[in-house]
Formats: structure tokens, sequence, C-alpha cells
């Protein structure tokens, strides 16, 4: 089966990947895109914290952090050996120890169906584990949470496509009206394809006379260098408000991130970049005298309601017959803030859907369709 992979993102190299696992012959359209949110993201996989009151949200995002492990021994085995994955745990912190109650009753209550998470703990000295913060923080400790790099996991995906027969082309992508893949406004030979253009998602599928309520959510973070300092075992630091802080290997210390709704525009500001330095070194008055070695702005995908958008477009069940003369088009795209901890498995379960197999977690809660995703309007005839 020929299917065409629009995007090459996190969630498209995923896509591509398993869809070579099983036998397809893909062509991936990649057009770089400043701003894309894969390059940007910091990585933080801890899916225990979020979602309290959307059981389906929570859902994806657990399923997704708990398939790295699965994903990392694929990718070994065909030769990919490093997908940066680090079991370092989180720090949740607050000024207020009596605003960590809640939390602390979420993830007990969250544990027992998710042992994976490990123990949760009060810290009486966090600074001990990430020593920049202010040593009178109030932490609970989540044993479980993790960090990826967004750009070597996704580079990992792309090189073990290619390794299985994947072709990655450089080029403008389109829809027609009937979902037929375009490349340049040349026709592309394919059975299926997967729509994972991220925040750009609306504008490739509009030709199909819908209209993909999904846009752009800019956020900016800064990597900074704390000399001296050997940032690569501290954990995640997640305030309960203000920006979150994670080290990497080396002196490397990653501040973030703004919430901003600009638009398309993908420039780091002297007004986004003062929000997280501030908000950082209030946390973590050991940064002040940190380098800043570079500022990342990305532009995550979001719904109108806030869920993602994963499943077929155009009138199609899960097992991929279609209707009307339409191609079987699958999207998957609105993964906001989590996209690193969810993207490799979503794209695993488009790459299901456009093969026509049923996927490995009911994906009506995501679905184009008002019906079954229990909300208004999410996908529309465009009018006109």
């Amino acid at each position: 089966m020929r299917v065409a992979v629009i995007g090459n993102g996190i969630v498209g190299a995923s896509a591509a990947y398993h869809l070579t696992l099983r036998g397809a012959s893909v062509t991936v359209i990649d057009r770089p895109r400043a701003g894309r949110a894969t390059d940007a993201g910091a990585g933080i996989i801890c899916p225990w914290v979020d979602h309290d009151g959307d059981d389906a949200w929570y859902r994806l995002a657990l399923e997704g952090a708990r398939y790295y492990a699965t994903l990392a021994g694929l990718l070994a085995e065909d030769g990919e050996p490093d997908t940066s994955y680090a079991p370092v745990g989180a720090l949740v912190v607050d000024e207020d120890p009596a605003r960590l109650a809640p939390v602390e009753a979420l993830l007990r209550r969250r544990r027992p169906s998710a042992p994976d998470m490990g123990d949760v703990s009060a810290v009486d000295r966090p600074a001990d584990l990430f020593p920049p913060l202010d040593p009178g923080l109030a932490a609970l400790r989540v044993e479980g949470a993790a960090r990826v790099d967004g750009r070597v996991v996704r580079d990992a995906l792309e090189r073990a496509a290619v390794g299985r027969g994947a072709r990655v082309r450089g080029g403008a992508a389109a829809l027609t009206s009937t979902g037929t893949p375009l490349l340049d406004g040349t026709v592309l030979d394919a059975d299926a394809v997967i729509v994972a253009a991220g925040a750009w998602t609306g504008e490739v599928c509009r030709p199909m006379g819908l209209a993909v309520p999904v846009g752009p959510r800019r956020g900016q973070i800064v990597h900074a260098e704390l000399p001296g300092a050997d940032a690569e075992g501290w954990p995640i630091v997640l305030p309960r408000r203000g920006p979150y802080l994670l080290g990497f290997p080396g002196s490397r210390v990653v501040l973030g991130t703004t919430v901003e709704d600009a638009g398309f525009d993908p420039r780091a500001t002297v007004g986004g970049v003062a929000e997280v330095l501030s908000g950082g070194v209030r946390i973590a008055p050991g940064l002040a005298g940190a380098t800043v070695i570079e500022t990342r702005s990305g532009l995550r995908p979001v719904t109108a309601d806030g869920r993602p958008l994963l499943g077929p477009i155009g009138g199609h069940g899960w097992n991929g017959g279609g209707t009307g003369g339409t191609r079987n088009v699958v999207v998957a795209t609105g993964l906001g803030a989590y996209g690193l901890t969810a993207g490799p498995y979503a794209g695993m379960v488009a790459a299901c859907l456009a093969l026509g197999e049923r996927p490995p977690l009911d994906i009506s809660p995501y679905s184009a369709r008002p019906d079954e995703r229990g909300a208004g309007d999410v996908l529309t005839p465009k009018a006109g």
C-alpha cells in the first residue's frame, strides 16, 4: 500500500516509521517551516500531573508516555539506539505547600492504574536535587517522569524509516478536493494520506472543503548554560505557576514556556524571553548567572476545545473505507504542549488507521466528528 505522509515533525516521522514497519510504501512530504513545534519542544514526559477532568486526553498522554519503551526497542533493532529518553524524575514545586495538596491527591488517585509514575513523595530540600532552586520551595517528587530531546527522537524515526525504504521529499504539500496529495502541484500516487502538519494542518486540508479548526499557539523557551554544573541527572521542575526547568547533558538548562496566541509568528520576542527568564530566576535564583545560549519558539498546534484531532476525515471509518469518492485521509494534530509526550504514539495510531487496522485505543474522543467527540462542531464544511 502507498501512503503519503504530510509533515515530518515527531508525529509525521513516527507515522512514516510505523508504516514502513508494516510494509507500506511511504513518501514523506516535508516543508521545513520556522516555528515547527518539534524543533522547539523541551521534552517533558510526565502525563500524570495534568488533564484532571479530561480522561480521554489523559489516556492519550499516558499511552504516549508508556510507548517510549516499546519505541526504543524497535528503533534499537533498526540501528537507532539513542532516543535521548532519560528517566530523571520530576519535582512539582510551589512556594506554598498547601497548593501542592491537590496535585498529590490527583497523583495518588491515579497511581493504582498507573504504577509507572513510580513513587510520589514530599521532598524537604528540593535544591539538593536541582541546585539552582530556591531552597524555600515545597516539592513533590514524581519518580517516573522522563525527558527527551524532540529533535533526537524525530531524527532517529526519520533515519529508521528511510532505512526501511521511505522517501523524504521536500516541497509544498496540498490536497485536492477528493484528498489526492499534491507535491508542488503535481499529483503524488498514494492510496492513503496522513496529514501531520501541526498548526498548518488546516491549510493542507482546506482544498477538501473542510475547515479543520487547528491553529498555532506560540511557546518561547530559553536554553542557558550554567558554568560548572552537571545538569544531566537533574529532575524536571514543574512549578504550579511559572516556567518549567529541566537539565540536559553538560551544563544546559532549559526554561519555558510562554503561552501566546500570536498567529503564525515564530519569533522569539524580548517580552517573551523576559517573561521566561524572570519567572525562571524567581523559582531558581541560582540561574541568575547562567549564560543564555539559545532561544527557541515553537507554534504548537491546538484545537478549539483543546483536545487532539486523531482520526480519518471525509467520511471514513476506522477500517479505512471511504465514501463519496474521497480518498482515505487521516489527520493527526492538536497535541499542543504534549507533542513530545504523545507524538510518537499518535503517529503509530495514525499509521494503523491509514492501513485499515484497528487502532490500539478508542479514537472517538479525538474524532473530527462532533457526534463521536462529544463536542460542538469540530470539523465542518468550509463556507463558500
